[in-house]
C-alpha cells in the first residue's frame, strides 16, 4: 500500500519588506534627521531650520564662541538663493528662520553656512572634526499662524530652556529682567514685538556690540521678502518679548 506523501513548508529568507530593527542604525543614542531626499520647496514658505552639534562641546553661548558664530551667520547671510531672517543661538543648537528659493538653494545655502560656523568654531577651540551631530532639521512654514509660533520660539527660545519646573521662567535667578532679549538672537533686530522699542532691555546694546566687531551698521541678518515673513504673520497677532515660547 503506497504511503500518503504531504507537502514540507519552507521558510524562504527575504532581506525586504519591514522588520524590527531594520534600516540605517542611528547615530548616538537615537535615530536623528531623516536622510531621505528632501521634499520640494516652495519660496513663498520660509523654514525653521534646527542645527544641533556634537556632544561635549563648549557652550555656543560662550561670549568668544557666540562671536564667531554670530560672524559666520553674518558672513552666510545671503547666498545661493538662501537667505537668513532670524537666529537664535543656544548651548548646543541653533534656531534659524530662512528662506530659499527651491531646495536646491536651501541645500546649497545651509551647506555654506554650517561649514563656515563649523570652521569659525574649531578655528577658535582649536579643535578638530565634525561640529555638527546630524544634518540640519528644516521645516516649511505654510500658514500665518505657523510663522508666528515659529518667531516666537526662535526670538524667544533662551526661555525656553530657563523654565521653572512648572514650565514658569526663572526670570529672578537667570538675571531675565521685563523686556529682555537675548543677546545670543536676531531679536535686537526684530521690530515686531508688542512692546516698545524703548522698554526692550538689552537690544541697543547687542546692535551696539555688533557693529564694534563688524565694522558695519548692517545687521548680521536679512529682511524677510515672503508675504508671510513681511506682514502675514501678524494676521495670527503679535507677541511680546516676556512671552514663553512653546
Amino acid at each position: 500500500m503506497a504511503r500518503a506523501r504531504c507537502q514540507l513548508g519552507f521558510e524562504f529568507r527575504t532581506w525586504g519588506g519591514a522588520r524590527t530593527n531594520a534600516g540605517r542604525p542611528p547615530k548616538g543614542r537615537a535615530a536623528g534627521v531623516s536622510h531621505l531626499r528632501r521634499p520640494s520647496h516652495s519660496y513663498s514658505h520660509p523654514l525653521h531650520i534646527t542645527l544641533r552639534v556634537v556632544r561635549g562641546l563648549t557652550s555656543l553661548r560662550e561670549r568668544r564662541v557666540f562671536s564667531v558664530v554670530r560672524r559666520a551667520l553674518a558672513r552666510g547671510k545671503q547666498h545661493f538663493g538662501f537667505s537668513l531672517v532670524h537666529f537664535s543661538v543656544q548651548r548646543d543648537h541653533l534656531h534659524l528662520i530662512a528662506e530659499a528659493g527651491d531646495r536646491r538653494a536651501l541645500s546649497r545655502g545651509m551647506q555654506g553656512l554650517s561649514i563656515r560656523i563649523a570652521r569659525a568654531v574649531n578655528a577658535q577651540l582649536g579643535r578638530g572634526g565634525k561640529l555638527f551631530a546630524d544634518r540640519y532639521h528644516a521645516r516649511a512654514l505654510t500658514t500665518p499662524r505657523t510663522v508666528r509660533l515659529a518667531l516666537r520660539y526662535v526670538l524667544l527660545n533662551v526661555r525656553k530652556h530657563l523654565r521653572g519646573p512648572q514650565g514658569s521662567a526663572e526670570a529672578s535667578s537667570a538675571g531675565l529682567s521685563p523686556g529682555f532679549m537675548d543677546e545670543c538672537s536676531s531679536a535686537p533686530w526684530f521690530s515686531g514685538f508688542r512692546r516698545p522699542a524703548e522698554l526692550a532691555f538689552g537690544a541697543r546694546e547687542a546692535r551696539e556690540d555688533w557693529q564694534r566687531a563688524s565694522g558695519s551698521i548692517e545687521p548680521p541678518v536679512v529682511r524677510g521678502e515672503s508675504w508671510l515673513l513681511r506682514s502675514g504673520w501678524r494676521r495670527a497677532g503679535d507677541f511680546d518679548v516676556d512671552e514663553l515660547p512653546g
